[in-house]
């Protein structure tokens, strides 16, 4: 597909850079862990360039979910009537309201969409090295590099290896975990964003309902795909499951949905942070006074270093007089002169 040459190219260029890097300082070049290192370092350049994208996903999903009331008196409010004028007044106001709060539909899927034609050339790159002994380069692979990333193999199979057309178990058992794990985070990716990030009042909804679906339906499809995909692109998909978990939970974590159970913890957090600094202040106050309690004139409670002696009468209220305490030092004799004897 001519279309998708400059994807080869850009896909292609980003593995052989960490290849070279991962070479540089000492991995066997030809190893798994090279080549499945390169697929690694893919998906973090990718996903670094979509962290803006990531960000507007999750404040889009979340705007949709409290908006959805909004959204429901909305549809009463035209619901019997199929007329062009009102479906149109319809779409207006729905827009409207999308609009006035800072939400697009389309933003909660872009991550996915922009990725999806990366995620086909990689398939198609790595699929093009699993043709031995004679693998189909693409992008700026050539015979070389395309054989000795066939040949590559991670905890013994080889990254262009797939679970249909196996030709041992042990290939099967890795590519099955594989896909078990990318299906798992599939889950755990959704369901954070869902459990933490949604206010109770935003749950009961048509959308919400939807949302519950795709909960588990995207992992059953990635399950049921996976099993023609090869290890190289399960690599991908599940690390790149792996960041948006990790990434989601950061941006839920300090900026989360009000009225959400992430908020509410966020709340619990700022109030034992401030009773912990009140705490500390109370217990720093009250060993300062008991320091000064300690020593009225300022020097430490165990200080003799001089001590005003009054006969009875204010210092000062006299004649001002005060006597230095003597000294405790016994005084040595001094030995006299010859001619004194």
């Amino acid at each position: 597909m001519k279309i998708l040459e400059p994807l080869y190219d850009a896909v292609t260029f980003i593995m052989l850079a960490f290849h070279s890097l991962f070479k540089s300082i000492g991995i066997d070049e030809s190893s798994g862990l090279a080549w499945g290192g390169s697929i690694v370092g893919l998906v973090i350049v990718i996903r670094i360039l979509l962290i803006p994208l990531f960000v507007k996903q999750i404040n889009a999903q979340r705007g949709l979910q409290m908006l959805q009331p909004e959204i429901k008196k909305l549809q009463a409010k035209y619901k019997g009537k199929t007329d062009p004028e009102s479906k149109q007044k319809q779409q207006q106001e729905m827009m409207k309201l999308y609009r006035d709060n800072g939400t697009n539909p389309l933003a909660s899927c872009l991550p996915i969409v922009l990725q999806a034609p990366i995620f086909f050339a990689l398939f198609r790159v790595l699929d093009g090295i699993g043709h031995t002994p004679n693998p189909i380069t693409r992008g700026l692979l050539n015979n070389n590099t395309a054989t000795q990333a066939a040949d590559a193999s991670i905890f013994g199979a080889h990254i262009s290896d797939q679970f249909l057309g196996a030709d041992n178990v042990r290939v099967q058992i890795i590519t099955a975990v594989m896909i078990v794990l990318m299906s798992a985070t599939t889950f755990l990716t959704q369901k954070q964003l869902m459990s933490k990030n949604m206010p109770a009042s935003a749950m009961d909804n048509p959308f919400a309902q939807q949302q519950k679906i795709l909960l588990y339906v995207f992992p059953l499809i990635f399950a049921v795909s996976g099993v023609n995909f090869p290890i190289g692109v399960l690599l991908y998909w599940l690390t790149t499951n792996l960041w948006s978990m990790g990434q989601q939970f950061y941006v839920i974590r300090r900026n989360p949905s009000p009225g959400s159970p992430a908020f509410d913890a966020l709340e619990r957090r700022k109030a034992e942070k401030a009773a912990r600094h009140a705490a500390a202040a109370t217990t720093a106050a009250t060993t300062g006074s008991s320091a000064e309690a300690g020593s009225p004139n300022g020097s430490s409670p165990g200080g003799i270093d001089a001590i005003d002696v009054t006969d009875g009468t204010d210092a000062g209220a006299a004649d001002g007089a005060t006597e230095t305490r003597p000294s405790r030092q016994r005084q040595q004799p001094r030995r006299q002169p010859k001619r004194k004897r």
